[in-house]
């Protein structure tokens, strides 16, 4: 396989954690999840129930999008990251060539209900409606119904990327 980033993106609850890990272990590309890069700010922020703002995410976009220049100068990399607007979605890929953007396309039902059921994250179900609010849907990428179990959704990108 090329040296290829792999972000896998969607709302909070969507799977871009469970997906990019299958993911990695399928292709042995390593998996970055994107929320590890939060600061301590931005986690205390969403913790108390506030959304973020383009503000906020500005150094946390900047941080993500360094990490991607280091991985596409080795193998590549799978990174899942929510990237809900299109201007994030540049800030993440400017200057860098072969991307393959991955939507995990969902309703707010089932991904509430799954936020519901989550332990141990920092971004509490309250908030995703923001996150719905904020999407702007990708017309560049591979999009896959979260419906699907994880292995198939896996498999259809992995197909995907046979193709490219």
């Amino acid at each position: 396989m090329d040296k290829r980033i792999i972000y896998i993106m969607g709302v909070s609850g969507s799977g871009k954690t469970t997906i990019g890990e299958l993911l990695a272990q399928k292709t042995g590309l390593p998996f970055f999840d994107a929320d590890d890069f939060h600061s301590q700010a931005n986690k205390e922020k969403m913790r108390s129930g506030h959304p973020l703002t383009d503000e906020d995410r500005k150094d946390w976009l900047q941080k993500i999008h360094t990490l991607t220049n280091e991985q596409i100068q080795n193998n590549g990399a799978i990174i899942a990251c929510s990237a809900l607007k299109e201007e994030y979605r540049q800030t993440l890929s400017n200057g860098i060539e072969n991307i393959l953007w991955v939507f995990l396309r969902g309703d707010y039902e089932t991904i509430y209900r799954r936020l519901k059921n989550r332990t141990g994250h920092y971004m509490p179900s309250s908030l995703l409606q923001s996150q719905f609010d904020s999407l702007e849907i990708p017309v560049d990428a591979f999009t896959i119904d979260i419906e699907k179990q994880p292995a198939d959704i896996v498999a259809d990108i992995i197909q995907q990327l046979d193709k490219k």
